[in-house]
């Protein structure tokens, strides 16, 4: 369903024919029918489509006989572990029968919890039923808030055979298979940060901002989101989330004491190795399967701090800001895994006019498996095929990053 560009111009009628600029919404809509309109018979673009989802759909059939058959609990049982330690008064962060271990060739390491103490309370939730049968409930619930994603993303930015294709290519994302795989968390948090993507750009400041907010609380990376809106100038939506984030986190403070924020940074701090692992899409990771992993934390703090100067600067519109931060909250942070780059997906559908994005959608395509396979390689094809997926990101910031023209300052939002 295509919005009306002119209605969301006489919406913001007062705005724009006062200032002579569009609003983010009209702009937005105007983006999509540049996409799917002023080109709507590109043969190309729906020949890349089409590929895409013949490959989404290969990669999916070798994905159901890795996911659906039982194969242990993987991270969800670290989850289960941490959410017990926690009620039992022991150190949710600290390693348990249920933790997994990882070995493969080259590589060695234990995957305990890592996401914030606020983790280790909901996750009490899964210890509520024997850890299977709580797997299970998980996975459909999982599935769920995915589909649900993929609806809102081809309403917004799918027409007609193309969004048919749009949510194809999307079901077979690596990122999403191995989520399911591994029992992980993300899904729902990617609902909530699609939710706010899209709730941004109609002007819903509150509530795109307690959406936000509540990522941040359960992935912290992603603070990048509410700082880069905050200096770009969009205030209140940032003010919001970071009022939010702070509240969620005090919790398991009061809870469990101030402790276990201790104990969190302490596994935080200690968990460097696990960079070198193929599937982290970060400039971590890149730089560590380089052999210079003292590069990953400079090359990401320089990114953090050029993004932050091109926002106080440049004012970027809430959209181009909030692309640029989802981005950056991958590639900068220690540990990108592939299932960060799902948060992605609407940073690719909104600059899908871009032909260099078809090429990222491409690369996320890629099987956990087959990159997992470099293991056994050498550095070389560790450092390109086994890397794909930092490579991907890169690209995508690239994109992100190229200027618009006219379109790469907008309003702010703040009020």
């Amino acid at each position: 369903m295509l919005l009306n560009p002119g209605a969301c111009l006489r919406k913001g009628a007062q705005g724009p024919q006062a200032t002579g600029r569009l609003t983010d919404a009209g702009a937005n809509a105007m983006t999509r029918v540049d996409m799917f309109e002023r080109y709507p018979a590109d043969p190309l673009r729906l020949a890349v489509m089409v590929m895409l989802a013949a490959a989404s759909v290969l990669a999916m059939t070798g994905e159901l006989g890795r996911v659906l058959p039982p194969h242990g609990l993987w991270d969800f049982g670290a989850f289960v572990a941490s959410g017990r330690a926690a009620a039992e008064g022991l150190d949710p962060y600290g390693i348990y029968p249920l933790t997994p271990h990882v070995v493969l060739p080259g590589f060695e390491s234990w995957n305990p919890n890592l996401n914030p103490p606020i983790s280790a309370l909901l996750f009490q939730l899964f210890d509520l039923a024997e850890p299977q049968a709580s797997l299970r409930v998980w996975l459909w619930i999982s599935v769920a808030c995915y589909l649900a994603t993929v609806v809102l993303l081809v309403r917004r930015y799918g027409q007609g055979i193309e969004g048919l294709l749009i949510a194809v290519w999307a079901f077979g994302l690596a990122g999403f298979w191995d989520t399911l795989f591994l029992g992980q968390i993300y899904l729902p948090l990617l609902l909530m940060a699609v939710g706010a993507w899209l709730l941004l750009e109609r002007q819903e400041l509150l509530w795109s901002g307690i959406l936000i907010g509540l990522v941040v609380a359960m992935k912290p990376n992603f603070l990048v989101w509410p700082v880069l809106l905050f200096l770009s100038g969009h205030r209140r939506p940032a003010l919001v989330s970071l009022a939010v984030a702070a509240a969620v986190s005090l919790i398991p403070a009061v809870v469990l004491g101030p402790g276990v924020y201790r104990q969190w940074l302490s596994l935080v701090a200690s968990d460097g190795e696990r960079a070198f692992f193929l599937t982290n899409a970060s400039l971590s990771g890149l730089a560590a399967r380089a052999g210079i992993p003292a590069a990953g934390t400079a090359l990401g703090a320089a990114l953090l701090l050029g993004l932050a100067a091109w926002a106080f600067r440049r004012r970027p519109a809430v959209m181009a800001a909030s692309s640029a931060a989802l981005v950056a909250s991958v590639l900068a942070s220690p540990l990108g895994w592939i299932h960060y780059t799902l948060f992605l997906l609407p940073v690719l559908l909104h600059h899908w006019d871009r032909r260099a994005m078809w090429v990222v959608g491409g690369l996320l395509v890629v099987p956990v498996p087959f990159v997992i396979d470099q293991f056994a390689a050498g550095s070389g094809a560790q450092l390109t095929i086994g890397s794909v997926y930092g490579w991907a990101v890169l690209l995508c910031i690239v994109v992100v990053m190229l200027p618009r023209g006219d379109r790469s300052r907008r309003a702010s939002l703040a009020t």
